[in-house]
């Protein structure tokens, strides 16, 4: 299994897990790590090398600013979104004084985790069909007692659904709270603007973009009384303790950089998105674009038809050598029910078979082909073994014995 899977032509259409890394995030990575003498020194040193290395991290700083058109608020790089997100919910309830949580049904495991783990009363926004959060239910949610944080994210990560973030933000602040939107799929791929949309705080992840993993930020307005989660010296405005990661930080804001230079061609995605959907539909007038009605990010296709097996079809796929996914990539390569398609009501029958396609900035028409191939025949032995006995028999033995067939 893993021989065919490595050796075949890979066809890689996961980069809403992680995308490919940019040449020029690589060559600010390298840079970093060959400076003169034995390396880069310590960014809270005074000396020449510390300067140096504080150079590069305040240069990346601004470049990840600009990227989300956050040039007035201020910045903590962090070892990723998860990290950012306990660093905004500690401390919004340590230092801005909230009181109650109110967290979109579909957000991503890293804001729900550490949303049910903070200690403070929970709501949960619920969402329509497409996914997209429902703004009378959250104007009811905010009018109960206590300040709120609202936490909504820009753009799903499964479905690519987009949020009414700015609608959010102005009702949440007309009730007093706090809105943290989670941009770790839209910066880079959608215009996302900080201060247009008056979100108080914002995730992002470099890895996501084009940049080296264990990297992030917490984007926040200036003035927002936030504490620190990560206590030691006074790095990251006294906010996030730790020598900072200095290649990592330079290659995350050359990919912030290349990523907003990129962004009209990221849109031509769209292109390819829809021609695989076109495809898929040809072929299986059952299939099911979750969240296809809504606004979505140009790259994301989250499909599935009646009979097919997400564990299934990933293997199946991988061994065809295209890597896609059957939702979020943080559960230890378990696939389960997925949280977000339960939220928009889809019954088990269809969430089931469900998998997603991410598109990268690399990403080809050969690629989309190749997909669509390889998704039709796991379609068609689906439909094929359901009408012949109408039973559904599962596992990795049968998933191996189908592609080999």
């Amino acid at each position: 299994m893993t021989n065919k899977a490595m050796t075949v032509k890979r066809a890689y259409l996961d980069h809403n897990a992680t995308t490919v890394l940019r040449a020029e995030a690589a060559a600010a990575v390298m840079r970093a790590l060959a400076a003169p003498g034995m390396g880069l020194g310590n960014p809270s040193s005074v000396h020449a090398e510390g300067r140096a290395a504080r150079k590069l991290v305040e240069k990346a700083r601004a470049q990840v600013k600009a990227l989300v058109r956050a040039n007035d608020a201020d910045l903590v790089f962090t070892s990723g979104g998860t990290e950012a997100a306990h660093l905004a919910l500690h401390a919004a309830k340590a230092g801005a004084g909230i009181e109650r949580l109110i967290v979109c049904s579909v957000e991503h495991s890293a804001v729900r985790a550490p949303a049910e783990a903070v200690g403070l009363p929970l709501s949960w926004l619920p969402v329509d069909g497409e996914g997209v959060a429902d703004l009378a239910a959250l104007k009811t949610l905010l009018a109960e007692p206590g300040k709120p944080l609202v936490a909504l994210m820009w753009a799903n990560n499964e479905t690519g659904t987009i949020q009414p973030v700015k609608d959010a933000a102005d009702l949440t602040h007309a009730a007093g709270g706090l809105l943290l939107t989670d941009a770790v799929q839209a910066a880079g791929k959608l215009p996302v603007d900080f201060a247009e949309a008056g979100v108080d705080m914002m995730l992002l992840a470099g890895h996501k973009l084009g940049g080296p993993l264990g990297t992030g930020a917490l984007v926040f307005r200036k003035g927002l009384p936030l504490e620190a989660l990560q206590l030691g010296g006074g790095q990251e405005m006294r906010r996030r303790a730790g020598s900072e990661n200095v290649p990592g930080i330079a290659g995350f804001g050359a990919a912030a950089a290349a990523a907003d230079a990129a962004l009209d061609g990221f849109s031509g995605l769209s292109l390819l998105r829809d021609m695989l959907e076109e495809r898929i539909a040809d072929i299986a007038p059952d299939a099911v674009f979750f969240g296809a009605r809504a606004a979505r990010l140009p790259n994301t296709s989250y499909v599935s038809a009646p009979g097919l097996d997400a564990e299934r079809l990933v293997m199946m796929l991988d061994l065809d050598g295209i890597a896609v996914s059957a939702g979020a990539a943080c559960s230890s390569g378990k696939v389960g029910r997925p949280h977000v398609l339960d939220a928009m009501g889809i019954e088990d029958e269809i969430s089931k078979g469900a998998v997603r396609v991410s598109l990268g900035w690399n990403s080809t028409e050969d690629d989309v082909n190749r997909f669509v191939e390889s998704w039709s025949r796991a379609y068609m032995k689906a439909k094929k073994r359901h009408g012949t006995d109408g039973s559904e028999t599962s596992g990795r033995n049968v998933a191996l014995a189908e592609v080999e067939s």
